[in-house]
């Protein structure tokens, strides 16, 4: 655990571990666990077991049961939330917080201590409370590793030793069990509870928890007489009345209380017999007085999420338990049977007389800590005292009714957008899996072509959908296919809002229902009840629960008139929307309207939330079967309180903050309302919670799969989807396996041994005019997830994930910060740097307390936060690496490691540069001093089963790995001197180099070896625009290729929405970041063959040199070529010595250079730097003044790198190039068309395969030019090349020698995979081209963009050189038009209908010429045009078209007509929706007025959900599409397509 101070010391003392040194020693032999002293300093002697609940420490700890044992929390952060006040007492007298009135254990061990907490109800910290008690704690443990031998070797005693060399005790080991622990804590007096109650109860306290007299007298209002575990019942000297026996929990061996045994002997035989109802040690005694035995388990059953049988009903239930006993079933009398067992480990959990009222539970139906789920049992025991009658418990039968489907269809979600992103390819991915394990018939319908589900591949190891529609997903759409397939049951909650939506629609026509088919899972009756908030408010008062104060409003005045009843500010919401779009938060009359004006074009219906900002906000996931079964697989916490959307928020799995009460609580709350609501399968529930007490209230349920379900999912190696699927088939949880232990039931709880930190990842600088603000509304495109056992860790980890160029949780040092903001504004209100900011106040000595006034962040985040900032201050201080390490150098540096410091941060903190060579210093450093990362598995169960799981992380909080090193020592090659820039293909040194490295190659192509050793492959982080779903397809198409090839395959990977990181699709999955230190980590650990950094995108691409220069095999293109591809200067001189042409260019070395350039060579150019993606930081510069800008802007984002000034031709056509190549050869490749012309970034562009309107000598010269390149740069594996052509002439733009986006749109079009291709030839494999005649192919494939302009408020939704999509939709056709309206259709795209208004608002005269033919033949289709003066005036007098004249709009609140003409406004046609599409193309050099009225018109189209086209090329395909009636068409499959091949 992470060294903490929180006074911003920046002496040594914030980089060494707090408290006195402590050894663990166990009676097994092994050598002392060596830890750090937090509670007394005294030293202990016991028996060492384990916990796995995440939660309730002081119930725990107070619970007698562990008397005399020594507990090891495998939960690793501890103390988070303090010790509430142990003085406090309940009605009865009894400490209101606890389950006794001492500690009962002998010794705590934990992984991490939380030196401060943070809780509304903490009175005092943990280590304090250990100390009053005389306790001692350890923490710096292994406790994971210490599990796994407790597991193995059974519990075994231990002892505690705080300062082993001052005081060692003289006897290590000794064993309570032999002491009668159950005299220890048994009461020694007579007590009666709730006197005045009339039904009376006997308890024999055996170490009886509190809680359990809380129950019996505050909820059942019993008489409860507490009698010692001794107590001579036929005695009975106390004349005490009884009705009921009730036998309690205790520690040790049940044998030591035979006194207690004689007693229930004798209540057994009592006629008319007594009821009598055990708990815990209570079951194992009634088990010995009815003539059973018991034995003692190996390590027992303690913790949370133990899933227990009712063998009455074959219901499971999560229980929560500690015992080390347990009854042996087989040995249990006549009329005696088992009433429950344990899911797990299938061992006795209860037992019950056939025919007398007497039964018992090993578990706690009680709980505190744990669930309540078993409650039910104390209401039967007293029902059973009261006589009251007992109702016959039955199966409900439902497990013998289970209908079979033959064929499905699943409904995906599209292209990626912001809020609805590759999520729904993983959650879709397993849905596929889990239907094909059934043998069910697969149909699919989902136009995302870059997604992993739409793949057609099969193998026996990985199904695939048998048919897929690439098709918008749209209603009658969905209908077409059901009526051409015929499917028996829908799947419509795996894909998002989109899929929802149409389920809904269609399910509410009755056209489902007519055609016969089923919705699998929950059904749309209680989906429409969590998407309708008067509904949903009114179904959770039956239940007595409610959300927080919220009115729907069908128009603005009902809106304003619910925002004063609740009072402003107030947040506006769009009914069923995703995201949150349109939602935003007002604070008079005037902001509700412009909101709920913005959030009625979304949906119908809006809604008038209560603010609640500031409270804390969290998630549970919840699954439930068709038999009533119901757990929750994940709760998390919010870092960022309420106010944020929580996916624009970190968020921390599981909660920290949160006591055993507030976490059962939400958690019983949970499975209320998903069991009043019916869903089936799996849904999300979010809660409000008051940060300074336990009120709550529900935010929302999503009864659905959501973006919250891949982060669980991944979070606790849980399989959501394939679960809930299963679960939709009418199969129950109890007979899923759990995939990641393949031994116990899908019917539990996982248990987290680390922490979880998802980071949202934004691109918000990439639009002028939005504003980085976060509120309700979700901006961020993609996430990451960090794993670790302290949150220093997970936290640092995830900004190097997020931002590569981060080295850690930088303030100051980041960049990200506003020296011009003053730096409280930048804390009170919540930005896309925020986290940034706060780091820069703790830094700056702010505190923890001023930090939370301003930002209502949890003081105990914001505790781990300053620790972070005070171990930074203090090696900037020390600045220098040799005295930071010179004492106590190990210690030293495993703390900063622990708390998730880099290599490459420590030596900017020292003043090692240049940064790569000092992270290399620092890691020798690192290594010489022994501390080096351990791999530790995602299990589900913390180490309490045995779990062969591949799904791996690394971290410095342990010293044991989970797994054996590899048998292979890592292959580390000779690196030569730093990169000659002067090479070329033509030098006898590249020459010499390349044969060099041929014979290199042979050195490891012994193929077994190879195979044995496997092959890294670097996925492609985070989601971003420029890097999405498609690298995702790319990187799985590798390592599945690698599987079928018989390679060993290990993904490195952190981004939760993947289907890489799905541990079922390699053999080794890291789910770790992707940094030069931490991938040579992994790579030398597991001593692989080589490193594949061509399939992820950029940032695996951008580590070939690094990955190099520190020795590691890079498979496939050199380092040394991809640098010369990426690098500019380089990569043009190579094409001048090979006489390619390219647009002119030059090398940025000051600014007037640059503008001398742009003089010489005419305005516009395109200023970019190296080593981009997805056009960052690209501008077309249209004169001196913008060049000026831009180039200060490139200058600011890749300082290190050159900035190239390249001539920006217009009119021309760009072409994409996709390749795959062997030893510089070409083995195939594909040739794709813009739509759009150059100047619109490839990734905004409409791309056509194959080519449709190419000259052949066009695209002779690109094979030719393609050819030329792959040779001088002798690539192995994917690349692209852009091409611009003007006529004939073809101009190289870039080449990328890593797949590009477009791979999975080629693959699929032209059924072969590049990528299997390209991953055999990197490997060294045999290489078959396929056999791909472009000619031969009789349809044709579009791929178009998909934009989120609806979240990006302000963002002007225009095409330029810089990426703006957030995904893309693909489609097929037998015409190019067919293709291209169809892919238009499938981004949301809704075509006007027959007579409506189109508005059109075009620049200038040569765009104008281009569309005019389009306009006329609008106007023919019975389309009402109207259009700005300067269109109009254009049409009317070239072309005679009367046309509607609309004045420009001057502000974005002109909705008034123009005073001068009398024109109606644009805006206001827009807004009364009147229009139903826009046509809007500007010019985008000059004139100002126009470019701001065009932006307005294109700003209100996107706002008020009115189709927009701001393209000329794409107006006229329109157009023409709908001309030739191409609105209408039939479903076919990409298997109907692919028929039409001829060869």
């Amino acid at each position: 655990m992470a060294p903490q101070n929180d006074n911003g010391d920046t002496g040594f003392s914030a980089l060494e571990f707090k408290g006195d040194i402590a050894h663990l020693n166990l009676a097994d032999g092994s050598p002392p666990i060596t830890g750090y002293s937090f509670g007394a300093p005294t030293s202990c002697r016991g028996e060492v077991v384990f916990n796995t609940g995440m939660v309730g420490y002081p119930e725990a700890l107070t619970d007698p049961s562990y008397r005399g044992q020594i507990l090891v929390l495998t939960f690793p952060l501890i103390g988070n939330y303090g010790v509430p006040d142990t003085s406090l007492v309940d009605a009865y007298g009894l400490p209101k917080f606890f389950e006794s009135r001492n500690i009962h254990i002998a010794g705590l061990v934990v992984s991490s201590y939380s030196w401060e907490h943070s809780h509304w109800a903490a009175h005092k910290s943990l280590a304090a409370w250990l100390k009053e008690h005389g306790i001692p704690g350890i923490y710096g443990v292994d406790t994971r590793a210490l599990t796994m031998k407790i597991r193995d070797a059974g519990a075994m005693l231990g002892s505690i030793v705080v300062n082993p060399a001052q005081s060692p005790p003289e006897e290590l080991f000794a064993d309570p069990n032999k002491r009668n622990l159950v005299a220890e804590v048994s009461t020694k007096t007579v007590t009666t509870y709730g006197a005045d109650n009339k039904t009376s109860i006997i308890a024999f306290d055996c170490g009886m928890k509190f809680n359990i007299i809380r129950y019996f007298v505050d909820v059942h209002k019993v008489k409860l007489t507490v009698v010692p575990f001794d107590y001579d019942l036929e005695a009975n000297p106390a004349k005490i009345e009884w009705d009921g026996l009730f036998l309690s929990n205790g520690p040790g061996d049940p044998e030591m209380c035979p006194q207690t045994i004689q007693s229930i002997k004798y209540a057994l035989a009592l006629d008319p017999p007594r009821p009598i109802f055990g708990i815990c040690l209570g079951n194992q005694l009634l088990t010995l007085a009815a003539g059973g035995s018991t034995y003692k388990m190996k390590y027992g059953n303690r913790g949370m999420n133990q899933p227990c049988i009712d063998l009455r009903t074959g219901r499971c239930y999560i229980t929560p338990q500690n015992h080390g006993f347990a009854v042996d079933s087989k040995s249990l009398p006549k009329n005696w049977k088992p009433l429950f067992i344990n899911a797990n480990d299938l061992t006795n959990e209860g037992i019950v007389h056939t025919d007398k009222p007497f039964f018992s539970v090993q578990f706690h139906p009680e709980a505190s800590g744990g669930p309540l789920d078993t409650a039910f049992l104390f209401d039967k025991f007293v029902g059973h005292v009261r006589n009251i009658k007992q109702p016959l418990v039955l199966q409900d039968g439902l497990a013998y009714e289970k209908k079979l489907y033959k064929k499905v269809l699943l409904v995906g979600s599209g292209g990626l957008s912001i809020g609805q992103a590759g999520e729904f390819d993983y959650s879709g991915s397993q849905c596929i899996k889990a239907l094909k394990e059934e043998g069910i018939e697969v149909i699919l319908i989902n136009p995302n072509i870059a997604t992993v589900q739409t793949s057609t591949e099969k193998t026996d190891e990985i199904p695939c959908a048998d048919k897929v529609y690439f098709l918008p997903i749209r209603p009658q759409v969905v209908m077409d296919i059901i009526e051409k397939e015929k499917p028996d049951g829908i799947i419509v909650s795996m894909g998002g809002q989109t899929a929802l939506n149409v389920g809904v629609e269609l399910w509410n026509a009755g056209l489902l229902q007519k055609a016969g088919v089923e919705v699998l899972g929950t059904q749309i009756p209680a989906i429409e009840a969590t998407e309708d908030r008067e509904i949903f408010s009114q179904k959770l008062a039956e239940i007595g629960e409610s959300i927080a104060l919220s009115y729907s409003a069908n128009s603005i005045e009902e809106a304003i008139v619910a925002a004063n009843k609740i009072g402003y500010p107030v947040l506006v919401r769009a009914a069923f929307a995703l995201g949150g779009l349109g939602s935003g938060f007002a604070d008079d009359d005037k902001e509700l309207k412009d909101l709920a004006a913005k959030a009625f074009s979304a949906s119908s219906q809006i809604l008038i939330d209560q603010d609640l900002r500031g409270w804390k906000e969290l998630e549970y996931e919840v699954v439930r079967d068709s038999s009533d079964n119901c757990i929750t697989v994940c709760n998390m916490e919010n870092f960022d309180p309420l106010g944020v959307h929580t996916g624009d928020s970190i968020v921390v799995a599981p909660s920290q903050t949160l006591t055993n009460s507030e976490y059962f609580m939400l958690r019983k709350t949970a499975l209320k309302v998903v069991r009043h609501l019916g869903i089936v399968g799996e849904c999300n529930i979010q809660y409000a919670l008051n940060p300074v007490s336990e009120q709550y209230c529900i935010i929302e349920v999503n009864a659905r799969l959501s973006r919250s379900s891949a982060l669980a999912s991944k979070a606790t190696g849980y399989p959501l989807a394939y679960v809930a699927t299963k679960l939709s088939l009418g199969k129950d949880l109890v007979s899923i396996r759990n995939s990641v232990t393949k031994t116990t039931t899908a019917c539990f709880e996982p248990s987290l041994d680390y922490c979880v930190l998802k980071m949202p990842r934004w691109d918000l600088k990439k639009f002028n005019r939005v504003s980085n603000k976060l509120g309700s509304s979700m901006l961020s495109v993609g996430e990451v997830m960090s794993i670790g056992r302290s949150f220093e860790e997970v936290i640092q980890k995830a900004c190097r994930m997020v931002n590569p160029a981060l080295d850690g949780l930088e303030g100051i040092d980041s960049g990200l910060t506003d020296d011009d903001m003053p730096l409280d504004e930048q804390l009170s209100t919540p930005t896309d740097t925020r986290l940034f900011a706060v780091q820069r106040a703790l830094e700056e000595g702010y505190g923890v307390d001023r930090v939370h006034d301003l930002t209502k962040i949890d003081k105990w985040f914001l505790s781990k936060l300053q620790n972070i900032a005070s171990m930074r201050n203090a090696c900037k201080k020390c600045g220098d690496v040799g005295k930071l390490f010179a004492d106590n150098g190990t210690d030293r540096m495993r703390s900063l490691k622990i708390a998730g410091f880099s290599d490459r941060q420590i030596a900017s903190y020292t003043n090692l540069l240049p940064l790569q060579a000092g992270e290399a210093q620092v890691r020798a450093l690192r290594k010489s001093l022994g501390v080096i990362p351990c791999v530790k598995q995602i299990d589900t169960l913390a180490a309490e089963f045995p779990a062969n799981t591949n799904y791996l992380y690394m971290t410095y909080s342990g010293d044991h790995d989970d797994i054996p090193a590899s048998a292979y020592s890592p292959i580390i090659e000779t690196v030569e001197g730093g990169a000659d820039t002067s090479l070329t293909p033509n030098s006898k040194a590249f020459k010499t180099r390349l044969r060099s490295a041929s014979v290199s190659e042979k050195r490891h192509n012994e193929l077994t070896e190879k195979q044995e050793r496997g092959v890294v492959v670097l996925g492609c982080g985070a989601y971003c625009i420029g890097s999405s779903v498609e690298f995702d397809w790319c990187a799985v198409s590798a390592v599945r290729q690698l599987r079928r090839d018989g390679f060993k395959s290990i993904i490195i990977n952190y981004n939760p929405e993947t289907v890489s990181t799905d541990y079922d699709e390699s053999d080794r999955l890291y789910f770790e970041e992707m940094s030069l230190e931490r991938v040579m980590d992994i790579y030398e650990r597991e001593g692989a063959a080589g490193v594949v950094v061509s399939v992820g995108g950029q940032i695996p691409n951008n580590l070939a040199g690094p990955l190099a220069a520190s020795g590691a095999h890079i498979l496939g293109t050199g380092a040394r070529d991809i640098e010369r591809a990426e690098d500019r200067r380089q990569f043009s001189d190579m094409l001048d010595d090979l006489g390619l042409k390219q647009p002119a260019w030059s090398v940025l070395k000051s600014k007037d250079e640059a503008v001398e350039f742009s003089n010489r060579v005419g305005f516009p150019v395109l200023v970019r730097p190296s080593f981009v993606l997805s056009g960052a930081a690209m501008r077309v510069a249209s004169d001196e003044t913008q060049l000026r800008n831009f180039l200060g802007l490139a200058a600011d984002i890749a300082d290190d790198k050159p900035v190239v000034v390249t001539k920006f031709i217009l009119g021309a056509k760009e072409i994409e190039f996709d390749g795959v190549a062997n030893n510089g050869k070409i083995l195939n490749y594909a040739i794709g068309e813009h739509l759009e012309n150059a100047g619109v970034h490839s990734g905004d562009a409409t791309v056509i395969l194959p080519a449709q309107k190419l000259y052949v000598g066009t695209i002779r010269q690109i094979k030719k030019y393609g050819a030329a390149i792959a040779r001088g740069l002798n690539i192995t594996g994917p690349f692209n090349i852009q091409f611009m052509a003007t006529g004939n002439d073809v101009m190289v733009i870039e080449c990328n020698l890593r797949a590009s986006r477009t791979f999975p749109f080629v693959s699929k079009t032209l059924h072969a995979n590049f990528i299997s291709l390209a991953t055999r030839a990197m490997c060294g494999l045999p290489v078959t081209p396929y056999n791909i005649s472009l000619l031969d192919i009789d349809y044709v494939c579009v791929k178009a963009p998909m934009f989120s302009f609806t979240r990006l408020r302000g963002a002007d939704p225009t095409l330029g050189v810089e990426m703006a999509s957030t995904g893309e939709v693909a489609c097929f056709g037998d015409d190019v038009y067919e293709a291209f309206i169809q892919s238009l259709l499938a981004t949301g795209f809704k075509l006007p209908n027959k007579g409506a208004s189109i508005l059109l608002s075009i620049a200038s005269d040569p765009f104008r010429l281009e569309f005019a033919k389009s306009a006329i033949t609008l106007a023919k289709l019975g389309f009402k045009l109207c259009g700005t003066p300067g269109t109009v005036k254009y049409f009317k007098d070239h072309h005679q078209l009367d046309i509607k004249q609309v004045a420009k709009p001057v502000d974005a609140d002109d909705n008034e007509s123009c005073p001068d003409t009398g024109f109606p406004s644009s805006l206001n046609e827009i807004k009364e929706g009147d229009v139903e599409l826009v046509i809007n193309i500007s010019e985008g050099t000059t004139r100002k007025d126009e470019i701001t009225s065009g932006y307005l018109i294109r700003r209100a189209a996107v706002d008020f959900g009115v189709s927009l086209i701001t393209n000329v090329k794409c107006a006229v395909w329109l157009v023409d599409s709908l001309e030739r009636g191409f609105d209408n068409f039939k479903a076919k499959s990409i298997s109907d397509f692919y028929s039409l091949h001829k060869y």
